[in-house]
């Protein structure tokens, strides 16, 4: 006869650190739990295959992690995978994490799977172990992200990088895709798209910039290039060369394209792409405007280059992400 600790299939580890979101611990914790209904009730066994799962957090009198909370306690943990949850703050309010980073690393010694949401990356990158290595975190953070930890290679399009024994997720929300993803894992394909339709969320999702928004960065101190920013986002429909716009910064083309980059982080062809595609959304959102007419409205001669181009960026064509976030009532052919 099984015992309840021979039914465990995968323990689950949350990290519980300061200002991290509670949300996704709970949150997780009844998946989890609804998973394994599920698996019971696919399976018909009488005897279930469940998910274990322990919160862990930081013991203010031995400064070690702790375990504060635990779905099957009495039992000797074995972990299989540690998640590090979203934060609620800003990273760079985020405090230093190194005592739940070194107990992350000595279980990935032992060989279990460690997991990240959001700006949890930042708790997974101060273990050193995604150095190297393609991750992902909200795409708001990714600059951040990168310029704290150079090493690793972050990839802000996915909503999901699953390298097996590292595993990072996107969004804020995106530990319903971790989560999902673990349940297939550990527990199959049917268990997780009945977890998934019983919740009502979509299965797991691969990309985020769907959902990414362009936040132009005004604060770098540069006040040549801060003014050819103003003039592209007052003018954003009109054909701008490097010549026009190194002119009105004061400077030398050369120079111009140096500083753009080095303020902005992007080209300025590419930064009058995401002023324009900014402007789309809006107008695909809270208009009934044919893609058409947005696109010339925009500054596109072309329509299909412009779903071309707006494709390349959100993941999905204009239609597509009307319907998805369209407040007006649809017309025929918009």
């Amino acid at each position: 006869m099984k015992t309840a600790e021979n039914n465990v299939v995968a323990e689950i580890g949350l990290v519980i650190y300061p200002d991290c979101q509670l949300a996704a611990i709970y949150g997780l914790t009844d998946m989890f739990r609804i998973a394994a209904e599920w698996a019971e009730a696919i399976s018909g066994e009488s005897s279930k295959r469940t998910i274990r799962v322990s919160h862990w957090q930081i013991d203010a009198q031995s400064d070690k992690m702790a375990c504060v909370w635990d779905s099957h306690p009495d039992t000797p943990h074995r972990l299989s995978h540690v998640i590090a949850p979203p934060s609620l703050v800003q990273p760079a309010k985020m405090v230093p994490m190194k005592v739940p980073a070194n107990w992350m690393s000595e279980l990935y010694d032992q060989g279990v799977t460690l997991c990240s949401v959001c700006a949890g990356a930042f708790v997974l990158a101060e273990t050193g172990l995604i150095d190297h290595r393609r991750a992902t975190t909200h795409w708001a953070f990714a600059q951040t992200l990168s310029e704290r930890f150079p090493q690793i290679e972050v990839a802000v399009e996915n909503m999901v990088i699953d390298d097996g024994d590292i595993i990072t997720a996107g969004g804020i929300l995106a530990w319903t895709d971790l989560g999902l993803t673990l349940i297939e894992k550990v527990l199959g394909t049917g268990t997780m798209l009945a977890t998934s339709r019983f919740l009502l969320i979509d299965p797991p999702r691969r990309e985020q910039s769907t959902y990414s928004a362009f936040i132009p960065n005004f604060e770098h101190g540069d006040s040549q290039i801060l003014r050819a920013q103003h003039h592209l986002h007052a003018h954003f429909a009109e054909q701008h060369s490097i010549e026009s716009m190194s002119a009105l910064a004061s400077m030398t083309p050369r120079t111009f394209l140096r500083h753009f980059q080095k303020a902005t982080g992007m080209r300025p062809t590419d930064y009058v792409q995401q002023v324009r595609i900014m402007k789309a959304r809006d107008a695909l959102e809270l208009s009934n405007r044919s893609v058409d007419q947005i696109a010339w409205e925009i500054g596109y001669g072309d329509p299909s280059a412009f779903r071309k181009i707006f494709r390349k960026l959100t993941g999905v064509t204009p239609g597509q992400y009307r319907q998805r976030f369209g407040t007006q009532e649809r017309v025929p052919n918009a």
